[in-house]
């Protein structure tokens, strides 16, 4: 195996499929992301409805449109975001023999490579997400903005806790590929169960420097590190705070890694089928 390896058509493959996946189960899923943030971002102290609540109120108050708001460049940013790890993790791992420790070690490597290329993309998302209350409507014209009135470092806000925050993927697919290898069973019902499982255990695991990570990325909470903002959401609201838009999270986050490793790995494998019946060009 050799550097070589890691630029070969299947490494794109995976990279194409894993982009595609996502995409296709962020849109199934979209209306419980947005629940999942305005959880994330509202007051520590404001009355946590469930997610069904939260999902009817937010319809009644602003319409089936908001479920939708900013999904355009979320779709965007994701296909990017999973295309880089897909591609770095998937590279890396012709390299070394397939273990739980090495994909973890992996997966730490892809996740600080995505880290560092796609924060500035999740900054803007993160505003755009509540419409009215920026004065830019797309990724472009976000960059520019933050840029110009922020500086280029706010594009990279909450990037300490996302930096952290590499070993929820790495931990999501050292559990999902130590199953792969642990389970006979390829069907697309155990797939499911396969990412269901691997991204409830990441989740849950790192939740609290995900909380973290959209409060500042949103900018509610000023230039406070990732530490501080942890033991003022604490001080506020006790050890349940740092838990706030859980259930929203685990309900989008599970169904939308589920539903993404069943499109992926049917992507990959058709893909594949259709690379190996032609004849390779010259």
């Amino acid at each position: 195996m050799s550097v070589q390896s890691i630029l070969s058509y299947e490494t794109c493959v995976h990279a194409i499929a894993g982009a595609a996946g996502s995409v296709f189960a962020m849109t199934t899923f979209y209306p419980l992301d947005t629940i999942r943030f305005r959880k994330q971002i509202e007051d520590v102290n404001k009355d946590n409805n469930s997610t069904l609540k939260a999902l009817k109120k937010l319809l009644e108050t602003e319409g089936l449109s908001s479920l939708y708001t900013g999904i355009s460049p979320v779709l965007i940013s994701l296909g990017t975001s999973n295309f880089v790890y897909f591609y770095t993790f998937h590279g890396l791992k012709t390299l070394l023999k397939s273990s739980v420790k090495n994909d973890l070690v992996i997966g730490i490597l892809a996740g600080i490579t995505n880290v560092f290329l796609t924060t500035p993309l999740w900054v803007v998302n993160s505003r755009l997400k509540v419409k009215k209350q920026v004065p830019y409507s797309g990724l472009m014209d976000g960059l520019t903005h933050i840029t110009k009135t922020e500086g280029f470092g706010a594009l990279w806000s909450g990037i300490q806790p996302s930096l952290m925050l590499v070993i929820n993927p790495a931990l999501q697919f050292a559990v999902y590929e130590a199953l792969k290898r642990n389970v006979s069973s390829k069907t697309s019902i155990a797939v499911f169960l396969m990412g269901a499982l691997s991204k409830a255990v990441s989740t849950i695991a790192t939740y609290p420097l995900q909380l973290a990570q959209t409060r500042q990325r949103y900018g509610k909470e000023g230039k406070v590190n990732a530490a501080a903002l942890l033991l003022s959401i604490v001080k506020k609201g006790g050890l349940p705070a740092l838990y706030k838009g859980l259930e929203a999270k685990l309900l989008q986050t599970v169904l939308t890694a589920a539903l993404m490793f069943v499109a992926y790995e049917k992507i990959f494998r058709f893909v594949v089928m259709i690379l190996m019946q032609k004849p390779k060009i010259r």
